[in-house]
């Protein structure tokens, strides 16, 4: 429902945007919109920052021949952080059946979002892309829901009364990092990147919050092993998601110095090494997993060994192509996602590599403030993840190895 006025030139409602919408062109791309909808528009106040980290101001009359019009405008103008000043409590209808959302519920987006409960503005909790957003019983608090998680008698938000978007561009951007998000490009100086996501990862650990990597089979194929091995010792990688694939073929080298039955000693095929990947998942599966191949020695090396030595913790999302697979392997792709949510707390940064789907799974799960480090050899990887809505993601088009080699002389130089 709209509660606007109501004139001769037509249904008005007064907007207001605030933060860095000048440089970051979010201003422009709210009056846009509004044209683009079939409105118009009279900028009744605008403040502009003086300096770099000021925020600047802008009240915006928006005007539509219809309720019907108007509404459709303000729809698009929100997720750009432009709210009504006129604020009322948010709207919530109980949810009438299990695992689906009311009609007309709000669909979340991976930016800081707040609703209005009595009277009072309200930071959503565990803020995630494509979910509704539930209220709790007393009225008091709220967090993002997916759909399967949804119960009968859910207080669900619907419309968007009550509700505040802000943008990652609204925000002051303090380092190069953030200027790199796009476009994507095999062109862009890989040294420059290199150092800032280095930075970025440093900052992180400093600040005590968790580096999350997210891992491709591609890390064993060409030979990368050490180099992630080197990040969980040196405290750079603290929560591993990946499939059976990066697990089997990381244990396959370590077993028998081959991925997918190639030496990576002397890049050659192995007698009978095609088989090696399924007699490194056989013997795990009969030590009963791998931390017990661990403890009793079996496995000596690798990403799996390290992460059992150091307690890193990890979740190995299955597919419908695995073999095996290995006991660790969660199958249930909802379950899956249910521990990479809970995991996810306390991130900082996110280092993808060498995945496409997992890295897009992953994205989907992350607020926008969590930065992330896409490198893959396919652009599409990079690609795909922005377009989905990961904005914040800086991508690297390069082949893993000569990249993680670079990433970890940069972080192991001292000052």
């Amino acid at each position: 429902m709209v509660s606007a006025t109501v004139g001769k030139q037509g249904f008005v409602e007064d907007v207001e945007i605030q933060g860095h919408i000048i440089d970051s062109l979010i201003l422009p791309k709210v009056l846009d919109e509004i044209l683009t909808h079939g409105g118009s528009y009279v900028i009744k106040d605008i403040r502009i920052g003086q300096r770099q980290t000021d925020p600047s101001y802008a009240c915006i009359e928006v005007r539509a021949d219809s309720s019907d019009k108007l509404r459709e405008i303000l729809d698009a103008i929100h997720d750009h952080g432009a709210a009504p000043i006129a604020v009322r409590d948010c709207q919530t209808i109980a949810a009438d059946m299990d695992g689906a959302f009311p009609e007309g519920f709000y669909s979340t987006t991976s930016f800081r979002t707040q609703v209005r409960l009595k009277g009072e503005w309200i930071d959503v909790e565990d803020q995630e892309m494509d979910c509704g957003i539930l209220v709790d019983p007393e009225g008091t608090a709220a967090r993002c829901i997916p759909m399967a998680e949804v119960r009968v008698g859910d207080r669900i938000v619907v419309g968007r009364q009550g509700l505040r978007v802000f943008p990652a561009e609204t925000m002051a951007r303090s380092n190069l990092f953030e200027f790199m998000a796009s476009p994507v490009s095999s062109e862009k100086p890989k040294g420059v990147t290199v150092r800032e996501i280095a930075a970025a990862m440093k900052r992180t650990k400093e600040a005590g919050e968790k580096i999350l990597a997210v891992l491709g089979p591609a890390i064993v194929h060409t030979g990368s092993v050490e180099h992630v091995c080197w990040l969980i010792r040196n405290g750079y990688l603290n929560i591993l998601f990946a499939g059976n694939a990066l697990a089997t073929h990381d244990i396959e080298q370590a077993l028998f110095g081959t991925s997918l039955g190639i030496s990576l000693e002397r890049g050659l095929p192995m007698e009978e090494g095609h088989e090696h990947h399924l007699r490194a998942i056989n013997t795990i599966r009969r030590l009963g997993g791998i931390r017990r191949a661990v403890e009793r020695g079996v496995l000596k090396s690798g990403v799996m060994y390290e992460c059992i030595r150091h307690d890193i913790p990890f979740l190995l999302a299955g597919s419908i192509r695995d073999d095996g697979p290995l006991p660790e392997v969660v199958t249930d792709v909802l379950e899956a996602q249910r521990r990479m949510r809970e995991m996810i707390h306390g991130v900082g940064f996110c280092l993808m590599m060498a995945t496409m789907l997992h890295s897009i799974a992953t994205g989907n799960l992350l607020p926008a403030w969590v930065k992330v480090a896409c490198v893959d050899i396919n652009p599409a990887t990079v690609t795909k993840l922005t377009d989905r809505g990961s904005i914040q993601t800086v991508g690297v088009v390069t082949d893993v190895e000569p990249f993680l080699r670079a990433l970890v002389a940069e972080l192991g130089k001292e000052g």
